[in-house]
């Protein structure tokens, strides 16, 4: 199993507008066992959260290099994997705080995919 996370945000203004103002993807991280890590994502797995990870062991640190949810999908397709599970969760705060107008919302999310092999 390799599991794949982000968090994501975007500000709704008043009236859920349909022009929402999405931020990209900060990071998508990774989380297995390493030596499998390595093998689907290669050079673009960073492990600097985590060096000298054992091989056999689980780590929950790794991120990705690149920002592209279908980057990580295509590979992990590549790898024989498939998706066996997702879930996601959401809050909301009001924005006026950080200098936008009182009706906007931003929203936030954490969303995790499960890839199993067989």
């Amino acid at each position: 199993y390799i599991t794949i996370g982000y968090r994501g945000s975007y500000t709704i203004g008043r009236e859920a507008q349909a022009d929402a103002k999405f931020r990209r993807v900060a990071r998508i991280t990774v989380c297995g066992k390493t030596a499998l890590a390595k093998e689907v994502f290669g050079d673009t797995l960073n492990e600097s959260r985590d060096p000298d990870r054992p091989p056999e062991r689980y780590t929950a640190r790794y991120y990705l290099k690149f920002n592209f949810l279908e980057q990580a999908f295509d590979r992990l397709s590549e790898a024989g994997f498939r998706m066996a599970a997702c879930s996601s969760t959401g809050t909301c705060a009001f924005a006026p705080e950080q200098g936008g107008p009182a009706d906007d919302k931003i929203w936030t999310s954490y969303t995790e995919y499960v890839f199993c092999r067989d």
